[in-house]
């Protein structure tokens, strides 16, 4: 009887084992997966970033543009007044 004791003590500890072992080969895989996910979110983030840094650069040059554009018409008007007001003072 001792022996047969023996023999179902050893494979309750081996049942008990192989039940850890599962339950961290599914963690691992469960934390790999994890990671994947978190992965592919960094690649869209930076996918998101870098278009939208393409955007701005883009948006700041046509501000720039505009400004510019501006600054013209503002020294046309002034020219514009200017020559009005002289006509009118002859």
């Amino acid at each position: 009887m001792s022996g047969e004791k023996t023999a179902k003590s050893a494979l309750e500890s081996l049942n008990k084992a192989l039940t850890r072992l599962e339950n961290a080969v599914d963690g691992r895989v469960e934390k790999e997966s994890d990671f994947a996910d978190a992965e592919e979110e960094v690649q869209r983030l930076n996918a998101d970033r870098s278009r939208l840094a393409q955007e701005l650069d883009q948006s700041e040059d046509r501000a720039t543009r505009l400004e510019d554009a501006n600054r013209e018409v503002s020294r046309r008007l002034v020219t514009a007044m200017e020559t009005i007001r002289a006509v009118m003072d002859r």
